[in-house]
């Protein structure tokens, strides 16, 4: 764990870079120079580039993790790998763009009446999936390599830095509302480029396929479980269901629901680095049929993620109507506040027990993922089309939380039954009491403190700024009497990380 920690650190300060940067855009530029249907727009086109992309990698990215092990030869060898990787996404890709092309006419349809912007450029659609799809696929074969903070500063910083400048342009008229679309869209195509450059920078990849290497007993084997996995990007990709399904009612609700989100996918930040990381362990361990390793890195990775996971949504929940209070135009996306607590419960539940799903991917149960994902596929979208209509983008962070519910609770006893691997211990249940300890407080602290402060902004501030220290020097000495894990209370008590 003491790696996997390290190489998820050094990942994780590219991914909070991002989030300064993002913060900055999303709260102080976005909600000043863009409307509600025009944040929604670019919400709406990169999810659907993403859930597009998730599909046309044909399950490629799972399939990296599971058999670079097999490829790999040495330090310097990998049979052409990383050739083979980018076949199989453009075979993917030719089939979504056929599927979009059969289908156009009735995307325009459904979004035609409330958000006619969408039908305006949905043509863009392809190209931004295409270059989603590699940058995707070119991050995952960094992380295989244990290069992970490059791609993470390309995805979390530089594609930041690209779309700041397309909002500051259009916000400022400097730029057309069409070149505005088309600036933010390319963004994704210079990630894209710069990942692929810094891989070949590393001297570890090759572009042509080792035809000799792959018999057809592994050629069926890698195709067939590319195939199942092809399902399973859905997993990850749930949320993505969320704002396609709002925007049927109008891009404005999608706008409030865009920033919403933000706030609350600040909480699965650390799990995007300590992800990408544990994953090729975990495969590797699998291959060597270590369970007992694959459910001690299983637990210390749900451990870790749910203490940081639920101490961000308690110190976001603490700050919201403060933040809503000092964004421009924060009184028009206080709808959204109730979005961030239920996506944020959503949040913990999936950076915490989304290891399972890595477990069963690369073990030999692999095809039973289909059934999971296809529960918390068919759940979320019949979720989304029930609450949406009755709780608007609240109703939508709901549906997501209820299918996480019901996709992890039989995922985790199934691979409790087939591996003999449980994820749960008593300090997790130890975490969960604290959290819920500092939200009853925090409540206490709303009735009795509150009202002792002066009214106005600028107390509003004072009083969370209070309470933040108050809490989290609060938290920080609970913790350390907690004892969580080694690796908690080395960074605490702010020691160096070992190897």
């Amino acid at each position: 764990m003491g790696i996997i920690a390290k190489q998820s650190i050094r990942g994780a300060l590219a991914n909070y870079l991002g989030v300064v940067i993002g913060a900055v855009t999303t709260f102080f530029v976005v909600t000043d120079l863009l409307t509600q249907e025009e944040i929604g727009l670019t919400r709406v086109l990169v999810d659907a580039a993403m859930l597009f992309a998730g599909l046309a990698q044909l399950g490629t990215n799972a399939s990296i993790l599971k058999f670079y092990p097999v490829f790999k030869d040495g330090d310097s060898h990998d049979h052409g790998f990383f050739g083979w990787t980018l076949l199989l996404p453009l075979v993917g890709f030719a089939i979504i763009a056929s599927l979009f092309f059969l289908l156009k006419d009735n995307v325009v349809d459904y979004y035609a009446q409330n958000s006619p912007l969408i039908v305006d450029y949905v043509y863009l659609l392809l190209p931004l999936t295409f270059f989603v799809l590699y940058m995707t696929v070119f991050e995952t074969n960094a992380s295989v390599l244990n290069h992970i903070a490059v791609p993470k500063f390309v995805r979390e910083v530089v594609i930041r830095v690209l779309n700041l400048a397309a909002y500051l342009l259009y916000g400022h008229r400097v730029i057309s509302l069409d070149a505005f679309v088309w600036l933010f869209c390319s963004s994704y195509a210079v990630a894209a480029v710069v990942n692929l450059f810094y891989l070949t920078t590393l001297g570890k990849i090759s572009f042509r396929p080792d035809w000799r290497f792959v018999d057809r007993r592994m050629l069926r084997q890698v195709i067939v479980y590319t195939l199942f996995m092809t399902a399973a990007v859905l997993a990850g990709n749930v949320k993505l269901f969320n704002s396609i399904f709002l925007a049927k009612e109008g891009l404005a609700l999608a706008g409030i629901y865009t920033i919403a989100c933000y706030i609350a996918n600040v909480i699965e930040i650390p799990y995007r680095s300590l992800g990408a990381i544990s994953s090729p362990i975990i495969s590797g361990a699998m291959q060597r049929g270590d369970i007992s390793e694959v459910q001690r890195l299983g637990q210390q990775v749900a451990l870790h993620q749910l203490l940081v996971a639920s101490m961000l949504l308690f110190f976001i929940w603490i700050n919201l109507r403060p933040l809503f209070a000092v964004i421009p135009n924060g009184e028009d996306y206080l709808a959204g506040m109730d979005v961030v607590l239920f996506l944020g419960l959503a949040n913990i539940l999936n950076s915490t027990l989304s290891i399972a799903t890595n477990m069963l991917n690369f073990s030999r149960h692999y095809a039973f993922s289909l059934l999971f994902i296809s529960l918390l596929t068919v759940s979320a979208i019949l979720f989304n089309q029930w609450l949406i209509p009755l709780w608007g983008a609240t109703g939508s962070a709901c549906a997501t939380l209820f299918a996480y519910l019901l996709y992890f609770v039989p995922l985790l006893t199934f691979i409790k039954v087939r591996l003999g691997v449980s994820l749960f211990t008593w300090k997790q249940a130890y975490v969960v009491l604290l959290t819920l300890i500092l939200f009853g407080l925090n409540a206490l602290w709303e009735s009795f403190l509150s009202p002792l402060f002066p009214g106005g902004l600028l107390w509003m501030v004072v009083q969370a700024l209070v309470r933040t220290a108050f809490f989290g020097l609060l938290a920080y000495a609970t913790v350390r009497r907690m004892h969580i894990s080694p690796e908690v209370d080395r960074i605490l008590s702010f020691r160096k990380l070992s190897i």
